[in-house]
């Protein structure tokens, strides 16, 4: 890895830097009906808006709701969560051609 790619990855582990917060999963809209038995969006059919984050869990998919505060900063964590896996795979390859370099300048057969 990189100093810069170290200096990212301890930003991480402390819980700072520009991909903090993180999450992995998706942010879903959905129409749900209430308990209201008079409600006009339901009888109409709008039904009433509500967010749901799907992710896995011990090799589960688990659905939580959402409030509708939180909606943005998880927008913002899922987006920083996939951010952060493209570049975990950057640094597998950075890794492994690194490792071929240095094989290269020690076995120049």
């Amino acid at each position: 890895m990189t100093d810069n790619s170290s200096k990212t990855l301890h930003d991480l582990l402390k819980g700072k830097g520009p991909l903090w917060p993180l999450a992995k999963g998706c942010l879903a809209e959905v129409r749900k009906p209430c308990i209201r038995p008079h409600c006009r969006a339901c009888r109409d059919g709008r039904k009433h808006k509500a967010f749901i984050f799907s992710f896995i869990k011990d090799g589960k998919r688990r659905c939580m709701y959402v409030p509708k505060a939180l909606v943005p900063a998880l927008r913002q964590a899922i987006a920083n969560g996939r951010k952060l896996e493209k570049k975990m795979v950057q640094w597998g390859e950075e890794m492994i051609r690194a490792h071929r370099r240095k094989q290269e300048r020690k076995d120049p057969a």
